[in-house]
């Protein structure tokens, strides 16, 4: 398979390709060849020359195996890392262009879902992981955090279900008027038609969605994607099986967690609790 000269170019300017190039690099500098190299390490030669060109992204495994051919000590499996994240953000930006689109979102959070958020809640969250970011570029991700809520009221509106983990009701922000105006605006967000808001109990006990939050997409064409995220990464998957997967996975926690009317009484128990 060639490379175009234009992927070439973007792909220098890359931790994806920086990684593709030193790997060339590294087996130029040793003086073998594609065939030499996959002789010696086991790969398929094909699959050497795609992570070569970037074209694709290996698991840690292979690129510590190619450290110690290589002798660079964790050289490939640093690069790597920065890579794997690159692609998470491509992959979270492929993300915000479905749910832009879709008709159908069905979501699981370990914490309030960026959907639901108010704009003060939002700059809590978002300023506990940028500790050392100025104020400026935190206001830009408030803005842009809240901006994504504008596709809720698009016509026709999606139709939208958020699974809400108690814990993330239960984790109170350091101001009380805006941990209040944060579960109004989930009591008043479960109100609308278009949203179904449920809570999670801890009675549910342990489910297959612990490690992370959810979102499942469909588009008017009835097409599906799913993407999965945990703390500092995530993964949108197209494959039909995969979305299968969690679809059930989904399904299972939806059958445990409080009815709607449940857990709107239940947000409203806990907002009791916090003005009393």
């Amino acid at each position: 398979m060639t490379v175009r000269p234009e992927q070439q170019n973007t792909n220098e300017d890359s931790a994806r390709g920086a990684l593709g190039s030193t790997l060339r690099y590294l087996r130029e500098k040793a003086g073998k060849s594609l065939s030499q190299l996959a002789d010696d390490t086991n790969y398929d030669k094909s699959y050497l020359y795609r992570l070569e060109a970037a074209e694709r992204i290996s698991k840690r495994p292979v690129m510590e195996d190619l450290d110690v051919y290589y002798e660079t000590g964790d050289l490939l499996v640093r690069l790597w890392k920065l890579a794997r994240m690159e692609v998470f953000k491509d992959q979270y930006k492929a993300f915000m262009r479905l749910e832009a689109t879709a008709n159908v979102m069905h979501m699981y959070a370990p914490g309030i879902p960026g959907l639901l958020q108010t704009e003060a809640y939002a700059r809590v969250v978002l300023s506990l992981w940028q500790k050392q970011q100025d104020e400026e570029t935190l206001e830009e991700q408030v803005v842009a955090r809240i901006g994504r809520q504008e596709l809720l009221h698009r016509k026709p509106k999606p139709v939208v279900r958020a699974i809400i983990d108690e814990a993330a009701l239960r984790r109170t922000v350091a101001d009380p008027k805006i941990w209040d105006d944060q579960l109004v605006h989930l009591i008043f967000s479960s109100g609308q038609p278009s949203i179904t808001v449920q809570v999670l109990p801890f009675s549910a006990g342990v489910h297959p969605l612990t490690r992370g939050s959810l979102h499942l997409l469909w588009q008017p064409d009835g097409t599906s994607v799913a993407y999965s995220e945990g703390n500092t990464s995530g993964e949108l998957l197209e494959e039909p099986d995969d979305i299968l997967q969690f679809r059930l996975a989904y399904d299972r926690i939806r059958d445990v967690a409080l009815t709607p009317q449940d857990s709107v009484t239940f947000i409203e128990r806990i907002l009791e609790e916090l003005r009393s």
